[in-house]
């Protein structure tokens, strides 16, 4: 079976799910910081499926959806519509918010991160 990106209609379909999960207080976050679902490119990994949808931005950061690996990343952006980092989570979309409110009420990072293939040694 060959690999297909998702579609626009199957990312709402995501975050429509995950919101009936949400907590009130990632609800409340969430409604801050989404956006419409738009197509970033992310170098080299997005190619094949002409982008990542992000689904919010909070700052210099997007919660972005990796439909090779099925689920939400949070990566950092210098230029609007192109992602840095490719992260390879199968987070649900309420973990990534859960993930941004931890960092707002901590002041740091303490999310993990999965990155990209590693070329073997």
């Amino acid at each position: 079976m060959d690999w297909e990106p998702i579609s626009e209609a199957g990312i709402w379909d995501s975050i429509n799910e995950a919101y009936e999960r949400m907590s009130l207080e990632q609800r409340r976050v969430w409604e801050t910081i989404k956006v419409e679902p738009q197509k970033w490119k992310q170098e080299p990994y997005g190619k094949e499926g002409n982008g990542f949808w992000v689904v919010a931005i909070i700052g210099t950061t997007v919660i972005w959806f990796n439909d090779i690996e099925d689920g939400f990343n949070r990566s950092t952006f210098n230029e609007y519509g192109k992602i840095n980092e490719y992260y390879c989570n199968q987070d649900e979309l309420e973990r990534q918010v859960q993930n941004v409110i931890n960092q707002i009420r901590d002041g740091y990072d303490s999310a993990g991160y999965c990155g990209a293939p590693q070329p073997i040694a």
